[in-house]
């Protein structure tokens, strides 16, 4: 049985070669998308990544090409037309968690750098430019932390968050009472809003949470706010930071997700003039960090992510009810 796999990346081939090597596989560079889907003729699966088009006529398109699953090698299915894989009988089978720690750490990672002006520092450095002028960060112990979503990986930046001695704040429709009992406290989401030094984003993108972050809610936030997004990038209003950002409302943001990133992230546009406007004013602040959507990327989670997705690869031939199935 063959596989195509659509939005292969350098990084991740040697995992997916080790678990997949006794399968027929087609490893494409290209993304998914109604021009490149005839691509898949002969596959009875295919596998995709998170900026993949799995709207209903691509998945009309694999479906004529004889393609019957869907495997994600991501958490999030919001790229993917549900109802219209169940009408076409197409499996959709998921990677629900790859490392938590991964996307948890880089998590922490931005916001020291943001916070101890790293990127500045390092570059003076290499320009020999010993000074400290402009270069005063704060403490993160004592200030307090908002988590909006404490689920896998949320629940990895509260611990964290906590062994810093931040006061740390969480929203979430479920309460975890073991980080209730560690310290952490659960409020409504304009409290979060108010009391948070530091907001940070671990929660799914659906019509509810779809611009959380616009000019209303950054308006209830703290003057100087510290604001950092590793989950979902329509999660946030990009225009209303922007505007934020130039009145100094939001003091520093980190951002390892753009809700404009297909066809932008994972590519090398060094030699091409930027076609976003909002994203190459964003990144002219000097206190704006922006990551291309790696807070995955790290050796433990591309391999848990080709394991899961070769279990559910063989969960799908073997007939079984497959654990990571979304329409199950």
């Amino acid at each position: 049985m063959k596989i195509t796999f659509f939005s292969t990346h350098r990084f991740e081939r040697e995992t997916l070669n080790i678990a997949f090597s006794d399968v027929s596989t087609q490893y494409l560079e290209e993304s998914l998308s109604l021009n490149t889907a005839p691509l898949a003729e002969g596959a009875a699966a295919v596998s995709i990544f998170v900026n993949d088009d799995a709207t209903a006529p691509v998945l009309e398109e694999l479906s004529v090409r004889g393609v019957k699953c869907l495997l994600l090698r991501c958490a999030g299915y919001n790229h993917v037309d549900l109802e219209a894989a169940k009408r076409l009988g197409i499996s959709i089978l998921r990677v629900p968690s790859y490392s938590p720690y991964a996307v948890a750490e880089h998590t922490m990672a931005l916001m020291l750098a943001l916070n101890r002006k790293l990127i500045r520092a390092h570059n003076r450095v290499q320009d020999g430019n010993f000074s400290l002028n402009g270069l005063v960060g704060f403490d993160m112990h004592g200030k307090t932390l908002g988590i909006i979503g404490l689920g896998n990986i949320g629940d990895k930046v509260a611990r964290i968050g906590l062994g810093m001695g931040c006061k740390v704040l969480g929203v979430d429709y479920h309460v975890n009472d073991e980080l209730v009992r560690n310290g952490v406290e659960y409020v409504q989401l304009d409290e979060l809003y108010e009391r948070s030094d530091i907001v940070t984003l671990h929660c799914p993108l659906m019509p509810a949470t779809q611009h959380l972050i616009n000019a209303e809610a950054i308006n209830k936030m703290r003057s100087g706010v510290m604001l950092i997004n590793t989950s979902r990038g329509g999660l946030v209003d990009t225009k209303a930071v922007i505007q934020a950002l130039k009145q100094k409302k939001i003091g520093y943001l980190g951002l390892d997700v753009y809700e404009e990133e297909k066809g932008l992230f994972f590519e090398d546009h060094s030699g091409d003039v930027l076609q976003d406007d909002v994203i190459a004013r964003l990144i002219t602040f000097p206190n704006v960090m922006v990551t291309s959507h790696q807070g995955f990327l790290t050796k433990t989670a591309l391999t848990n992510i080709a394991d899961t997705t070769r279990l559910n690869f063989d969960q799908f031939v073997g007939g079984e009810v497959c654990e990571n199935g979304v329409l199950e």
